[in-house]
């Protein structure tokens, strides 16, 4: 039996865990069903600085999310490969990002 972060999640689930974090969507379907978010800084350096503390986040949870950087923004999206869907694994990195801003 697979743990709970290596399985796809119902629609009830994603629902209910989408609605504990603020600024989140939804994005694509089937498969390339994903969570997103943009974060908006001030400059390129406060954008750098995100994305270097989201890399040691995906680095130190193994859960790699596509990441789109621009002068004062980045675009965060997750997904989980292995469950052709979202996973718990999705969401809780999608927290630890929040948190970094908090």
């Amino acid at each position: 039996m697979s743990t709970p972060a290596r399985r796809a999640l119902s629609a009830t689930e994603i629902v209910t865990s989408l609605s504990k974090l603020e600024g989140w969507t939804l994005s694509g379907d089937g498969a390339d069903l994903a969570i997103e978010k943009t974060y908006a800084f001030a400059n390129y350096y406060a954008t750098m600085a995100f994305v270097n503390a989201a890399a040691f986040i995906a680095h130190q949870q193994d859960h790699h999310p596509a990441l789109t950087v621009h002068y004062s923004r980045c675009v965060v999206r997750y997904n989980t490969h292995d469950v052709a869907g979202l996973s718990v694994r999705d969401f809780d990195c999608a927290a630890r990002l929040d948190a970094l801003l908090a």
